[in-house]
């Protein structure tokens, strides 16, 4: 048995084809599943009686479960959701005025291992399928009654190291006989995975990619991010302007501001010149505290000493709001852990 949540349209109107029956139904097996939201073939009576009794066959319906959700002082909601051998993921909810922007894992567990992080504390598990990747909204949508506008793929694992699950997701999330989420509303972010972002820029998706950079400088990036280890700062530079050729977005950065490791003028000046190698924008973002680090949130100084070089500089940045702090649903706090 499939999990047809797995499928494209496209997919769906290749099961058409096979038996015979007219593509148009993979439509309506699409509009009943996305958009009214039903599981069971029994009850889309516009699909052929023998071809739905064919389908009860060969395909069965995901369903994700909440399994525990918390309420953030700011409005933010972290959800805990099951997956099947007593796995977990996360997926956090950012409300902001009329933007429901939904933050989405890719993998159980993370292999990559940035020591901010407490995603990958506990080691890489699998990967999603895209029926999991895609039933977080439909499972956060149910819960909350809302629609979410927007998809940013930051939550646990590494999207592009998922990478044909992750396009047959984002395929899923845009068709407009399902969730209908434009492209310019989905973002995908990367420690950057230099492999994954070559294949993206191929693909030619017309998406957009943030970057976790965190440091221009090498010895430093490598001491927290295990990845530069492999695609240094040039080899991910050389990516991101080949990404940028292709398609024509301007790259975002992330950058984590931690105190006494990041954040003194030679790292600001660094950054500043790093960052003008491709149209970009920046966002410096303070750490978050973990008790599974030594790590430390930057002052308030510190952070003004910091943006002052880069705008010295000419470089422009933003300084990201912490969402959901309290409630572990902030930038490398999630971790997915069931507990009793």
């Amino acid at each position: 048995m499939r999990d047809i949540k797995n499928l494209t349209r496209e997919n769906l109107e290749e099961v058409c084809r096979s038996r015979g029956v007219p593509v148009f139904h993979a439509q309506q097996l699409f509009e009943w599943i996305y958009r009214k939201r039903v599981n069971d073939f029994s009850l889309m009576p516009n699909v052929p009686v023998k071809f739905r009794e064919y389908l009860k066959t060969v395909f069965y319906f995901s369903q994700m479960d909440v399994l525990k959700k918390e309420v953030s002082t700011d409005g933010t909601v972290k959800f805990l959701m099951g997956l099947p051998g007593g796995l977990a993921v996360e997926s956090v909810l950012i409300p902001e005025k009329k933007r429901r922007t939904l933050c989405v894992s890719t993998q159980a567990g993370c292999k990559f291992g940035c020591k901010f992080c407490v995603s990958g504390l506990d080691g890489f598990k699998r990967n999603l399928t895209p029926g999991e990747i895609t039933g977080q909204l439909l499972a956060v949508e149910k819960d909350t009654g809302e629609k979410v506008t927007n998809i940013v793929f930051m939550g646990v694992g590494e999207p592009l190291d998922n990478f044909e699950n992750l396009m047959v997701s984002i395929a899923i999330f845009m068709d407009n006989r399902g969730f209908e989420i434009g492209k310019r509303k989905i973002v995908i972010s990367t420690c950057g995975f230099v492999p994954g972002i070559d294949l993206l820029a191929a693909r030619g998706a017309g998406l957009r990619i943030s970057v976790s950079l965190h440091s221009a400088d090498d010895k430093k990036r490598s001491e927290i991010m295990p990845v530069n280890k492999k695609y240094d700062t040039g080899k991910l530079m050389k990516a991101l302007k080949k990404f940028y050729e292709k398609e024509k977005f301007a790259v975002t950065f992330e950058y984590v501001l931690i105190s006494g490791f990041n954040s003194s003028e030679k790292d600001a000046a660094a950054l500043s010149m790093y960052v003008k190698g491709v149209p970009h924008k920046l966002n410096i973002i303070p750490y978050n505290s973990s008790d599974y680090f030594q790590w430390k949130a930057p002052t308030g100084e510190e952070i003004g000493a910091f943006v002052e070089i880069l705008k010295t500089r000419g470089v422009f940045y933003t300084i990201r709001r912490p969402r959901g702090r309290d409630i572990s649903a902030a930038c490398g706090q999630l971790k997915a852990k069931i507990t009793s």
